[in-house]
């Protein structure tokens, strides 16, 4: 790249990354400067996933950002370096008088170049999805076919669901891949049946090496449908082609879908992802700084992960207004920026609760022993007392549902996910096991004002 090309390409990353600090990544410095034709300044991507991204996400502050670098009113275009030297190739066939011929096209969703195994950070929450997704990589078809990742919004299956993509692509540049959402296997099912072109949908989706569909959830209520998914599962798994699908929830808890369908989820690995625990949701956040190129302190990671509890697109929600206000003011990355940007002054912080004050606390209330609470009895007095622990660990202590398990006599965590749900709508119904689970709370949280109020 030339000098003044490159000194352009300096002033228009300053731009954008002044503007729109949220959108910045560290790969940007990948991106090389083609050239300005006709108006156009054509930027090279490193692949087609971080050109789909710049399309997607960076197309406007990309382009106000040329203008302010340049002083020029200019369009942006991404590309790869094969798009280039197809757009060549085409333009040569063109002169020789041979048009280019429209490909064929099906509702595929794009894969981001933010959604690698390499960027995955692994934690007690999600270390079985991720094992399992990292083998079907190596031996796709032959190790876990299907694999069925389920968890709530937010939490990496889409992460995971991308990362595997990449990694057979890398692996088998050659292979078919075709990775849909639900909607998109459905409205494509809808539109060929009613067109009468039943054989290209199942070529689309039948002769390929791996098919993975977010969201599959969505088959409930759906019977022609499902018989079709049905068919294609079938005729994929017979062929040892690898089938991966993403749920909110394990395949015998969708409502609405067939036994057979449910039973065939579970011929391969059925992996939960959870919630990140605090160590875990740290790490989150420092990585999605560093994938930014953001410069943040321990501090702040760990003041972020603390805010926020609920799921990994909220962090990175909680890291943009952190990463803009320091961008408005001009300033690094500080705690009070942190503090600012979420709507927190600086205030005593209240003892974090522990699994020793739950312990303390239920026995107290219950009038039973630690011991019994993590010996194998089942006796309703010892067994509810056991689950009101585990619901009242998970909502208020950084453990996983591994550690809350393990800690309760070694009980997987299956187990305290049954218990937490179960307590949680008991409460919903059962006014005088709200007000003690209320009592409990306040108990442990110091707080005098009751929760809910």
């Amino acid at each position: 790249m030339p000098d003044t090309d490159q000194a352009l390409w300096r002033d228009l990353l300053s731009a954008v990354q002044r503007s729109d600090p949220g959108v910045c990544r560290h790969w940007f410095s990948e991106i090389k400067l083609s050239g300005i034709e006709s108006g156009v300044m054509e930027l090279v991507a490193p692949s087609r996933g971080h050109v789909e991204y710049l399309r997607r996400e960076c197309m406007r502050v990309f382009t106000e950002a040329a203008v302010e670098a340049t002083g020029h009113l200019l369009g942006v275009r991404f590309v790869t370096e094969p798009t280039l030297q197809k757009s060549a190739a085409t333009d040569g066939a063109a002169t020789n008088g041979h048009a280019p011929q429209p490909a064929s096209a099906i509702d595929e969703l794009t894969f981001s170049p933010d959604y690698t195994f390499e960027s995955f950070v692994v934690g007690p929450n999600n270390r079985l999805a991720h094992a399992a997704a990292r083998a079907i990589v190596d031996t796709p078809g032959r190790t876990y076919n299907p694999l069925f990742i389920h968890g709530g919004v937010g939490l990496g299956k889409t992460h995971l669901l991308q990362a595997i993509c990449v990694g057979i692509e890398q692996n088998s540049p050659d292979a078919r891949l075709l990775y849909i959402s639900c909607e998109g296997f459905i409205t494509r099912f809808i539109e060929c049946v009613q067109s009468g072109r039943m054989d290209d949908f199942r070529h689309q989706f039948r002769d390929v090496d791996l098919l993975v569909i977010d969201d599959v959830h969505f088959l409930a209520k759906r019977d022609r449908t499902q018989d079709e998914f049905f068919h294609t599962f079938n005729s994929l798994y017979q062929q040892q082609r690898q089938i991966v699908l993403s749920s909110d929830a394990p395949p015998d808890q969708i409502p609405d879908v067939e036994e057979r369908l449910v039973s065939r989820f579970h011929w391969g690995m059925v992996a939960p992802i959870e919630p990140p625990a605090y160590e875990t949701r740290v790490e989150i956040v420092k990585n999605k700084a560093r994938n930014r190129g953001a410069k943040i302190d321990d501090d702040v990671a760990g003041f972020i992960a603390a805010r926020i509890d609920s799921n990994i697109r909220e962090l990175e929600g909680a890291l943009t207004k952190v990463q803009m206000l320091a961008s408005v003011d001009e300033s690094p990355v500080t705690m009070e920026i942190a503090r600012s940007a979420l709507g927190e002054e600086r205030r005593k912080e209240p003892a974090p609760v522990t699994i020793e004050s739950v312990v303390d606390a239920v026995t107290a209330y219950y009038d039973v022993s630690l011991s019994s609470l993590q010996s194998k009895k089942r006796h309703r007095s010892i067994a509810f007392p056991r689950q009101v622990c585990m619901y009242l660990a998970r909502e208020h202590t950084r453990y996983s549902l591994e550690e809350i398990g393990g800690y309760f006599g070694g009980r997987d965590h299956s187990t305290v996910l049954h218990a937490v749900r179960k307590v949680g709508k008991a409460r919903q119904t059962d006014e005088h096991l709200d007000a003690a689970i209320r009592r409990l709370e306040r108990e442990l949280t110091g707080s005098s004002k009751p929760s809910g109020e």
